[in-house]
């Protein structure tokens, strides 16, 4: 897949933008980023229906149909030996409207061209290898096959890019880290640093801020709180590095970057406050140096 990745002109004052796109914010009535029944065989985004305050729709020109960037998200199935685990999510936590909105904000502040779709795909889809970014939500949940397994890691050795976000404290990082630990034998997670190239592609971000899911976020304008766990208050941006350097794994733990692209419109202090400052700038930032790494 070719892409023009030459990112021009972002601007910062995102609010004006979204109430003239969307007509306002909404005075309240969320629908809640948790797990739902998607049908086996949906292939994208644009195929369930928003649980928020809907989600824009693009074109793009005739005949580039597939010179763009796809927000590929992973469908998995959970453990069916531990049914009674803590939490967790799933595959379908904040989908869809995290990935279309984000798919929107790359389209609308960046020269990239963003398939208007998204795409929901298993490891085992022989397609899988037409797209380098793929996005694991609630990875404390996370369950692989040896199969999938085997998969994954020849996806991320020949170039693949994964993130993953929106997971709370020890038992469900435990998990994660186990996980991995089985599709990149001998490879640890390491803390990214704030000067990594990463932080400063489009956007310079200078703190590994805290998203708080829209309910904690509206009511951290009293409260301070942000976290949704005792022993998830400290946000970790963990990677997975190959031979070069490269990043092949991204985790974003104790903080839930894609509520912050999902409930965009539901509520202005929880735009300005966690959207705009923190959840785009580092989602563009993320897919800018996926794509060109």
């Amino acid at each position: 897949m070719t892409l023009r990745l030459l990112l021009v002109g972002l601007a910062l004052s995102w609010a004006g933008w979204v109430v003239a796109q969307r007509g306002g914010f909404s005075g309240g009535g969320f629908f809640g980023g948790g797990e739902i029944a998607v049908p086996e065989g949906t292939r994208t985004a644009r195929e369930v229906d928003s649980r928020s305050t809907g989600t824009p729709q693009w074109t793009n020109a005739p005949g580039f149909e597939h010179d763009v960037f796809t927000f590929a998200r992973l469908r998995y199935d959970k453990d069916p030996s531990r049914p009674g685990r803590r939490g967790g999510g799933g595959f379908t936590t904040d989908f869809p409207d995290s990935d279309l909105n984000l798919s929107f904000r790359l389209q609308q502040m960046t020269s990239l061209r963003v398939d208007p779709d998204g795409r929901l795909i298993r490891l085992i889809e022989p397609e899988l290898h037409h797209y380098p970014f793929l996005f694991v939500s609630a990875p404390g949940a996370l369950h692989l096959t040896e199969p999938e397994s085997e998969t994954l890691r020849n996806y991320l050795q020949n170039g693949g890019f994964v993130l993953m976000d929106d997971f709370w404290g020890e038992e469900e990082w435990e998990n994660c880290e186990a996980v991995m630990a089985r599709v990149l034998p001998g490879r640890r997670f390491v803390e990214l640093p704030l000067d990594h190239p990463l932080y400063r592609g489009v956007f310079q971000i200078r703190e590994k801020k805290q998203v708080a899911n829209v309910r904690l976020g509206i009511a951290s304008e009293q409260t301070g709180i942000t976290w949704e766990r005792e022993d998830g208050k400290e946000v970790h941006h963990r990677a997975i590095l190959d031979d070069r350097g490269r990043i092949m794994v991204l985790t974003l733990h104790n903080t839930d970057t894609a509520d912050g692209w999902e409930r965009e419109g539901e509520n202005d202090f929880y735009f300005h406050t966690f959207s705009e400052k923190i959840a785009f700038p580092l989602g563009i930032n993320i897919v800018f140096y996926a794509m060109t790494h």
